[in-house]
Parts: structure tokens; sequence; C-alpha cells
């Protein structure tokens, strides 16, 4: 079975080389210019210089040659959408009928507040469509570092397919029919990872940073069920596993968004610097409506979408949490 990545970032040409040891993997780029040079040098030299392309894996920036891939015949491609959630409702529209697809992207689409699976369902009900998340730094994975991943969709069949994809002795993939539960986690952890960042920044001590990681996995899951998913899925690799990996880990562009801004470098500053999409940024305001609607307590994503908004410095945001009254853990 083929595969094809349709965007050149970190996270998918890390799957893409992932993938590309086990099936044929093509790598779409928006960029001709980066493609032919990806091509010539076997490597991303913009987001992994230090990882060697397998053979199995090419990259083109014909888009209609990668979607050809995926219409008909009697093994059609597995489509994995590895853009921005920005760009996941133009990507969805350009799909041949009936396509499987996986997402990558975490987050709500700014504007309508949507998750994945809810754009999937408005523009391209057709598709065989889920998502692919948890745990997982974009340079490890490409390296071949032990990771796991957890797909989610409806769809067995297309749950199936992306096991026989990607499961290898490296990378472990596990299956959920909670695709709501999945999205959610891999959404709200880059908020909860951006307030991490902040606290570690403001060097508040490994407590500070426990108590903001567990209270923001119960931010998560009060989300979570409100939007139908199940409870469980919150404990698991797409939840509090994506959550702790993000709040903690170095390579997190959400958490070193939160250190910076501690550090009081202004919002603009902080994106020139990073680099790269963080998408907590994005999204928070977003999240902290659509709680909002289900009327939903986030405390924390409040806390850190007044940040980012400049209404409060970090160290106001602090005392604001630290404010609030007693109550029961729920």
């Amino acid at each position: 079975m083929a595969v094809v990545v349709l965007g050149a970032g970190a996270w998918g040409t890390a799957l893409a080389v992932a993938a590309a040891a086990r099936q044929p993997v093509l790598l779409w780029a928006r960029d001709a210019a980066q493609a032919a040079q990806m091509q010539s040098a076997r490597c991303n030299q913009r987001y992994l210089p230090e990882v060697a392309w397998p053979a199995g894996l090419s990259v083109s920036a014909d888009l209609s040659l990668a979607l050809a891939a995926a219409d008909g015949g009697s093994q059609p491609a597995l489509l994995v959408v590895a853009t921005p959630m920005a760009g996941l409702r133009d990507t969805l529209r350009q799909l041949p009928q009936a396509a499987r697809v996986l997402w990558l992207c975490k987050g709500f689409e700014a504007g309508t507040g949507a998750l994945g699976h809810e754009i999937a369902r408005s523009v391209r009900p057709d598709l065989r469509a889920g998502a692919l998340s948890g745990p997982s730094f974009a340079l490890e994975v490409a390296r071949g570092q032990p990771a796991a991943l957890v797909v989610a969709s409806a769809d067995q069949g297309l749950c199936s397919a992306a096991v026989q994809a990607f499961h290898s002795d490296a990378l472990r993939i596990y299956t959920s029919t909670d695709l709501v539960g999945v999205e959610v986690g891999g959404a709200v952890k880059n908020v909860m990872a951006i307030a991490t960042g902040i606290a570690d920044g403001l060097g508040l001590g490994l407590n500070a940073r426990a108590a903001l990681i567990t209270r923001g996995l119960a931010e998560m899951t009060r989300l979570g069920l409100a939007l139908g998913a199940r409870a469980e899925t919150f404990m698991g690799l797409s939840g509090l596993g994506d959550l702790v990996l993000t709040a903690t880990g170095d390579l997190s562009r959400n958490r070193k968004v939160g250190m910076l801004l501690a550090a009081g470098h202004t919002l603009p500053d902080t994106l020139a610097q990073l680099g790269h999409v963080a998408e907590g940024v994005y999204s928070a305001a977003t999240l902290q409506a659509r709680a909002a609607a289900l009327q939903v307590d986030m405390p924390i994503t409040d806390a850190v979408v007044a940040v980012l908004q400049g209404e409060l410095t970090p160290a106001q945001a602090l005392r604001q949490l630290m404010a609030r009254e007693a109550r029961a853990e729920v």
C-alpha cells in the first residue's frame, strides 16, 4: 500500500520517513523549489536537516500527481494531511471521492471553532476519514526513536490501513473509535503547554508544573465530555500522553512560547523567534469561545488567552489563578 503525505513540514516529513521504511511514500510540498531541493539533498534541510531519507521516499510539488495515487484502483493510497489546522478545510475539498484520509493537525479552526472531524463532516462527508494523534516530536520519530500514536476513526478499515502503514518496531499504532476525544486532547494540550511554559519560565518549580498539568487534564476532560467524548480517552496517548510531552518536553513549540512570554518577550517577537507554527497560539481564543458556549469552566485556558492578548502579564495571570476560591477536586 502506498502512502501520500500532503505537507512537507517537520511532522509530515517525519511520518513520511517512518512510513517509507515499509512501503513507497510520496511527500507533497507546496513549493516547487523546496521539493526539488529536498529530492536532490534526500533530506528536508529546513525542518529535519540531520535526517537522511530512505530509498522509498520521494517528493513532488505536483498536487494532481499526489492525489491521483489515491483516486481509484484496487489499492488506493492512504492520504495523510500534514498541513496546519488552517489548511485542513481547503485540502479536504480537493481530495478525490471516497478517499482514505488521516489528518495530523491538532486544534480548533479559527472562526468556526470546528475540530477536524467537524470540518470533514461539513465539507466532505463522503471521505473515509480520521485523525492520527498522540505524543510525538517529529525529530524523534524521524530518527526512529520509540513512540506510540493512536489512529481514531469510526471506519475500522481505515484504522487497519493506518496500522499496516505505520506500525513498526519503533512506532506503535493503537486504534480508537473516539474521534471526538482524540481530537479534543490534541487541541487542548497545546494551550496547556503554553501555560506550563509560562510557569517554567517564571521559575515556579516542579510542584507548580505538576499542578498545571493535572488541572489542565481536568479542563480537557470536561470539554471533551461536553462534546460527547469518552472519559477514558483522556487517560490515553492523545490525552494525558500528549499533554505531558507537550507541556514538559524541550522540543515543544507551545511550551517554548510560554517560556518566552514569561521572559518578557512580546507575542510577535516570540513567534518570530519560534520560526514554526505553534497551534496553541492560534487556537486558544477559539477554544475559550467553544468552552464558553458549552458553559465549560476552563480557567487555565482563560488565563492563557489573557496573556496572549496582552490583557494580563504572565505574573498577573498566575495571581488570578491562585486567587480562585477553594473547591472540590473535579
